[in-house]
């Protein structure tokens, strides 16, 4: 196996590669910064965009990220750092909103196979949490695997498992626990040579044991959920490791930060899509109109009220993220508004309406 197919390299990105015959191909395994480890053929270099990459880009998403298989330059002098002059088509992304950029989108970590979402049964258990990570997941372009941390804490696994599996269906589900190591084997099928995974979840919950417990070394600190139930970050930089069998895995701080925007609801809440396409109105708000399949679906309890009332809550925050204050305001408005043709409609009737009684 060459080094760049220990690193993921499919024949997919060897065949993009060949457009660019002036450059060689690699993978970005780190970054710190503006400059960047890169796997190649001959081993791991330091990397940096070009001039001309850095002037043609129009946002922070289209520099180069972890997992990113790019373009280079011949130069592989010990002197300088190797260039970046292009970035191959990537097969799936995270997304989440740039910090301190306004509209603009940051990408965490891309050309990821799978996504481990993460969820402790104990303090971290929410269901309403795992479809959003759902959500996020599908939206990638990666296949999402539920694993279930620390079952020794849960006082009904067999309720909690349920529970999963009615709102994460097609989606297979890894159940381990903190006294079985044997159990974080569970997820070896998975991790083939080449497939590229990542794992995502509040912190504390067990992601950085796991990826310890398969490298069968401490790669990576670890933490409990704290008092407060959030958990605390223990690791601080996006890489990508490769593990003894062979699979690679993205370690991605910062993904509990993605937001809603980035994400696929019509994936991850299909069974409400499937009931929204029943309704008597192609239109139908789901509150008072007859012949609502959704609320009849809800009041027969085969559709439960707290899943709903999650769809909509993270509808509203896929339409308002990445607005400042003022657009939010508006589209609350506009929604507010909705019968009468919005809010601009509305301002104009209260005109009319004012110029009517001034002119009496």
């Amino acid at each position: 196996m060459s080094n760049l197919e220990k690193y993921g390299a499919s024949e997919r990105f060897i065949i993009e590669a060949t457009l660019y015959p002036e450059y060689y191909l690699g993978r970005i395994i780190s970054q710190s910064k503006d400059i960047y480890s890169v796997a190649t053929e001959t081993g791991i270099h330091l990397a940096e965009v070009s001039g001309k990459f850095r002037f043609n880009t129009n946002g922070i998403a289209d520099f180069p990220v972890v997992g990113d298989f790019v373009m280079l330059d011949r130069n592989e002098s010990t002197e300088g750092n190797l260039i970046i002059h292009n970035i191959l088509t990537r097969k799936s992304a995270f997304e989440r909103k740039a910090v301190g950029l306004n509209g603009q989108t940051q990408i965490v970590a891309a050309n990821i196979d799978i996504v481990f979402i993460c969820m402790s049964l104990n303090k971290d258990y929410n269901l309403s949490r795992i479809e959003r990570y759902l959500s996020i997941a599908w939206e990638s372009r990666a296949t999402p695997i539920i694993v279930l941390t620390k079952s020794d804490l849960c006082s009904d696994l067999a309720q909690a498992l349920c529970e999963i599996s009615s709102i994460a269906i097609g989606t297979d589900i890894i159940i381990t626990s903190s006294y079985d190591e044997q159990s974080y084997m569970k997820l070896l099928p998975y991790l083939k040579k080449g497939i590229t995974a990542s794992f995502i979840g509040s912190s504390g919950v067990g992601k950085s044991t796991l990826i310890n417990c398969l490298a069968g070394e401490n790669l990576l600190s670890t933490s409990e959920i704290g008092n407060d139930d959030k958990g605390r970050h223990t690791t601080t930089r996006r890489e990508l490791l490769v593990l003894p069998q062979g699979c690679i895995v993205i370690d991605t701080p910062g993904m509990r930060e993605i937001g809603i925007e980035s994400a696929n609801l019509a994936k991850s809440f299909a069974d409400i899509d499937l009931l929204a396409s029943r309704c008597r109105f192609s239109d139908c708000t789901h509150k008072n109109e007859p012949g609502c399949a959704v609320r009849q679906a809800i009041e027969a309890d085969t559709l439960d009220m707290r899943r709903f009332a999650n769809y909509q809550k993270l509808q509203k925050e896929a339409s308002y993220d990445g607005l400042n204050s003022k657009q939010i305001e508006t589209e609350k408005l506009n929604t507010m508004f909705k019968d009468v043709g919005g809010m601009k409609k509305a301002k104009n009737y209260c005109k009319q309406v004012t110029k009517r009684k001034g002119g009496r």
